[in-house]
């Protein structure tokens, strides 16, 4: 089995050929079809996320049909189309699982961290924690689902009712969570990184209805902003934007340091909120939306052998929309 592996923070995946995989209790075995390349595989590569288990295979928006089930597994059939999320394993036992907040479990374990994730061409998943597909997505299409999609929904839960609803960083999340938005007749407010007229092209080809630089003030104030961009020092600039009472989300899970700021960009109740990993629940009503409403996702594909080549063009901003590996 071919598996881009990461053997050290800071260099190159390699490819390693494994022998077959076998499920344990509870678990499945997955045939890959695609995986999306998300901005935290690239903090696990580069090692801004530091508890990586090492060597590990990255990827956790995984496409793929069950190949194999582990004893005790119900409910799930050989090939049936599954999607793996980010959160990989919970507990279900502790103070957070038993509140239905299962992404706050102090020993949950994450896809493509430390469990072995989808730069693969297959894997291995807990059965609890893999959802069906809907069937009006290809594999490449729903592979950005699985995170970009699934965090950007629980970004917009956070973020409440927002008529004027600012987005900072206009990527793979911010692609999916416009049309969400637009379809419950919120207007968006795009915000990229200074210069990138491409990016700022592709918020209005979306349906924004402005789109500027991330240390531009909006048109108007705004209801609540989401940061899906991994700089600190745009939550300061998010708050002089929003309105009082206005609420700013912080999407992603690794950011740089937030620069300090006077409390009156803070004052007349405006909130800051972090959004960390995802639950079940999310995922099935999300998945549920989509499949009512078909989301459109910009992709570009990569073979499998390629994964550090578009690990790189993420990095170097070279991508709209989100990149897909297929074995």
């Amino acid at each position: 089995m071919p598996a881009m592996t990461l053997f050290r923070a800071g260099s190159p995946l390699v490819a390693v050929a494994t022998g077959p995989l076998r499920p344990g209790p509870g678990q499945v075995r997955i045939a890959v079809c695609a995986c999306a390349v998300c901005r935290t595989d690239l903090h696990v590569v580069d090692g801004e996320l530091t508890e990586a288990k090492l060597p590990i295979v990255p990827g956790h928006e995984i496409i793929g049909r069950i190949a194999e089930l582990g004893a005790g597994v119900t409910g799930l059939a050989v090939g049936a189309r599954v999607g793996v999320p980010w959160l990989g394993w919970a507990c279900g036992a502790c103070e957070f699982c038993r509140r239905g907040e299962e992404n706050l479990c102090p020993e949950a374990r994450f896809t493509g961290y430390q469990i072995d994730g989808g730069y693969a061409d297959e894997t291995l998943a807990d059965a609890r924690f893999v959802f069906a597909v809907p069937d009006n997505y290809s594999d490449a299409e729903a592979a950005p689902l699985m995170c970009a999609g699934l965090i950007g929904w629980r970004c917009l839960k956070m973020a409440g009712v927002a008529p004027r609803l600012g987005l900072y960083g206009f990527g793979a999340a911010a692609h999916i969570v416009i049309q969400i938005a637009r379809a419950r007749g919120e207007r968006i407010f795009a915000f990229v990184k200074p210069g990138d007229q491409t990016a700022k092209d592709f918020a209005r080809r979306m349906g924004a209805e402005w789109a500027g630089n991330s240390d531009a003030a909006p048109p108007e104030p705004l209801d609540a902003a989401i940061i899906f961009a991994p700089a600190g020092e745009l939550v300061p600039a998010a708050l002089k934007a929003v309105r009082p009472g206005g609420i700013v989300v912080c999407g992603g899970i690794h950011m740089s340091d937030i620069p300090s700021f006077p409390y009156e960009i803070l004052w007349r109740e405006r909130q800051i909120k972090s959004v960390a990993n995802l639950t079940r629940a999310d995922g099935e009503e999300f998945l549920s939306f989509c499949a009512r409403h078909k989301i459109h996702t910009t992709t570009v594909t990569y073979p499998l052998t390629e994964a550090n080549r578009a690990l790189s063009d993420l990095r170097d901003g070279r991508l709209s929309g989100a990149a897909v590996l297929i074995p």
